[in-house]
């Protein structure tokens, strides 16, 4: 039951209607019941998967409050993460495992080809974050288990985050839900714009570097330079679209999601991207792998914070799956951070020398290095392995020529550009983008409200095309 199906939509018409309807006391009841219906309709044995982490990081963080020694307490507390990272990993390292016994003893079994763990992910990142701050003591553990369950299974975050802590999202599910108009019409103004990201630009962009992704040796080093290009804008459009509909849907239940894009391929240095991009999941790599390993080598300097880098970024690949390629994209961007800390000290002192240091220009150019070094990440995302990866970086350093090879595009396709520049209008200039808020709050607003709708379903690409994230 995708976001962008006829079947959600009529499904978050009725699970609302009830919540409504519904008394305050019994509300959560029902967004736990469609957040299970949500879940066990994907796959009945994911929502078993759900049940068994929410009641033992349930119990492991009640047993870590209960204890009075410091010994028990991290007893308990690394039992509970290890079991959780135990579920992660036997899902996340099947196909692997699988193999490897294949070859091993002669069998012939696909049973990982079968095994999907969408949200998996993502739920038990948020068990482990919440053990680790009921046991660093920075929260209280939730007693009402029915409240729990809710936090672990809210349908809006379940499948691609945002990954929430505890103490940003108990206290919006515990209280008691008072209607609010401007809420109401705010979540459904976001959700239609991550719609419109979603249907309009991401699955359109998808048409063209699918093409190119899927047919490697057909194409040109152009060819593969525009798909690479279209590949990186589709996936912040695709993904940065779902978060922007979960949000929308939290708000109309009067729960506030984490804003988990912020402009990120305007980031003037990969630092500053990984605080624009799925920030969520950021902050979790950076509070839970990154400084307790800087902590622990700060006596290494530079050093010491280089390798930690590179370890949480090595594991931020592995999160996404066992695949080089995924390594490969994990490593890049940890070689770019560790290295940017060597970099940093002497980066004001060239710009100095250069005498660049005060130009207007200087951020924009630090922005495209960004975008580019993100993008050149991406190939080995994208492609099916970093033996293709090199391949197509290859064609595109030996070959940017083959203009006659490229893949046809429908007319539709080429308005892509125009949303784009649109976008980057509204995005960048601060005045713009008020004006174009202020379309959909003025006397006019109904026309506007129409518009954006045909917009949608004129341009849309309606194929039920799954979320990018939703298979990590």
């Amino acid at each position: 039951m995708s976001f962008n199906s006829c079947e959600f939509f009529l499904f978050l018409s009725i699970v609302y209607l009830i919540f409504f309807f519904t008394a305050d006391r019994w509300r959560w009841l029902v967004l736990l019941g469609a957040s299970y219906f949500f879940y066990g309709y994907l796959k009945p044995y994911l929502l078993a998967v759900l049940l068994c982490v929410t009641a033992l990081s349930y119990l492991f963080a009640l047993r870590i409050k209960g204890c009075a020694d410091e010994r028990s307490r991290r007893r308990w507390f690394w039992s509970g993460t290890i079991c959780c990272v135990g579920v992660l990993s036997l899902f996340k390292f099947l196909p692997f495992l699988e193999s490897q016994a294949n070859s091993l003893f002669d069998l012939h079994s696909n049973i990982s080809s079968r095994v999907v763990l969408i949200g998996v992910s993502y739920f038990i990142f948020q068990s482990i974050s919440y053990l680790t701050d009921v046991y660093l003591e920075i929260e209280e553990p939730e007693t009402h288990f029915g409240i729990y369950s809710l936090y672990m299974a809210f349908f809006p975050k379940l499948l691609q985050g945002p990954i929430e802590r505890g103490g940003d999202l108990l206290p919006q599910l515990a209280k008691p839900y008072r209607f609010d108009y401007a809420l109401l019409r705010s979540g459904l103004l976001l959700f239609g714009y991550g719609l419109f990201k979603k249907v309009v630009i991401a699955d359109r962009l998808a048409i063209y570097a699918d093409q190119v992704y899927n047919n490697v040796p057909d194409h040109s080093g152009f060819s593969l330079l525009l798909g690479t290009y279209a590949y990186s804008l589709q996936i912040f459009f695709d993904f940065s679209g779902y978060t922007d509909m979960a949000r929308g849907t939290g708000r109309l239940f009067g729960v506030s999601l984490t804003e988990n894009f912020n402009k990120p391929y305007l980031a003037t240095s990969i630092a500053d991207f990984w605080r624009r991009w799925h920030i969520s999941f950021s902050r979790w790599i950076l509070d839970y792998i990154f400084k307790p390993l800087q902590m622990q080598w700060r006596n290494a300097g530079q050093a010491g914070t280089a390798a930690a880098l590179l370890v949480a970024f090595f594991v931020s690949g592995l999160w996404h799956g066992s695949a080089s390629g995924f390594l490969a994209w994990g490593g890049l961007h940890g070689i770019y951070l560790a290295v940017s800390t060597y970099y940093r000290p002497y980066q004001k002192r060239l710009y100095r020398w250069l005498g660049v240091e005060k130009s207007p220009y200087l951020k924009w150019w630090q922005a495209f290095v960004t975008f580019h070094l993100v993008t050149f990440a991406w190939i080995f995302f994208r492609a099916k392995s970093v033996a293709e990866a090199w391949e197509i970086i290859r064609k595109m350093v030996q070959s940017t020529n083959g203009m006659e090879k490229l893949v046809v595009l429908d007319k539709n396709t080429f308005l892509i550009l125009a949303y784009l520049a649109a976008l980057a209008l509204i995005t960048v200039r601060p005045q713009a983008r008020e004006r174009f808020v202020s379309l959909f709050n003025g006397s006019c607003r109904w026309v506007f409200y129409y518009l954006f709708v045909m917009l949608i379903l004129t341009f849309g690409v309606f194929g039920h095309e799954a979320f990018l994230y939703g298979r990590f």
